[in-house]
């Protein structure tokens, strides 16, 4: 018998047919411009976070008092501070801990939301009443006003700040993972896998939470850009990263009274926040058109 070669249409339907929806998320994503540059300004700053020790022109706490406040110069390219250190070196090595302070808090919220909102969703009735007002009460308090009072407690300190900023995100992933849950413990699968006698963790860990993670992906990334700003702000008020530490919201305090008179010690800061931000932001809503079936044309 002779054979036929298949179409190269249906090779590319077949392909997007085993590779599955996260296949079809990825090419979504690539797709949008806007999302793109988001990722590419988060790559950016993730590199220099990691090669920032060999790309930063001069130590953090190498102080020059004689040309302290210099303006912008070929010698120092963001100028120095009221220390005479280079503001370049001091925002390189503070992305790392912008972005580590972001990441971390946000994996400490997802774990601890996910596993909370999970067994409110999908046990209910009593279980379900106190999770949820737990969350409503954390929700009642400005973010920032609940974070300033978790590190008055524990004490001012990046770390403590790290964990401030996890625990005023739970609520958020909380709620949306067990939103999702309602949702998918009455698909039939799950009914099924209850009718076959499977364990509730198995199905919890099998089937309802990697099939509830998209809307966690998207948020997740959104609140690594809230996060950022959050220990800025914290650093800015002095409970955050201690000096020192070239955390960008500390140089923004440290900076505060220059303003007039040497502006840059404040504006490159200001900036590196606001470019960080700005990329997770477009990141976000790249991924949540390509993971939200709902948001596709």
């Amino acid at each position: 018998m002779v054979g036929f070669a298949p179409k190269p249409s249906d090779v590319v339907a077949q392909q997007d047919k085993v590779a599955g929806p996260w296949h079809e998320a990825w090419r979504s994503f690539k797709k949008s411009k806007v999302a793109v540059v988001g990722a590419g300004i988060v790559l950016f700053f993730i590199i220099v976070a990691f090669i920032g020790p060999w790309i930063a022109p001069q130590g953090i706490n190498e102080q020059d008092l004689p040309n302290r406040l210099q303006a912008p110069s070929v010698d120092h390219w963001f100028g120095t501070d009221d220390m005479g250190r280079d503001i370049l070196s001091r925002i390189i090595h503070g992305a790392r801990i912008s972005l580590w302070v972001g990441f971390f808090s946000v994996i400490g919220s997802v774990i601890a939301g996910s596993i909370l909102g999970i067994v409110a969703g999908y046990y209910g009735k009593w279980v379900d009443a106190i999770i949820s007002r737990i969350f409503d009460i954390m929700l009642a308090f400005p973010s920032i006003l609940l974070a300033i009072a978790v590190v008055s407690v524990l004490g001012p300190s990046l770390q403590n700040a790290l964990i401030a900023i996890a625990i005023i995100n739970i609520p958020n992933f909380g709620r949306l993972i067990r939103s999702k849950v309602l949702s998918i413990k009455e698909e039939e699968y799950i009914t099924s896998a209850k009718a076959i006698g499977m364990q509730d963790i198995r199905i919890l860990f099998s089937h309802i939470l990697p099939n509830s993670m998209a809307p966690v992906i998207v948020q997740g990334t959104l609140a690594i850009a809230t996060a950022i700003i959050e220990a800025a702000a914290l650093g800015f008020l002095g409970l955050g990263a201690e000096a020192p530490a070239p955390e960008w919201g500390k140089m923004l305090a440290d900076s505060k009274m220059y303003l007039i008179n040497a502006p840059w010690t404040m504006i490159f800061p200001g900036i590196a926040i606001m470019l960080t931000v700005l990329g997770f932001n477009l990141m976000g809503d790249g991924l949540r058109d390509a993971l939200d079936p709902r948001m596709k044309s």
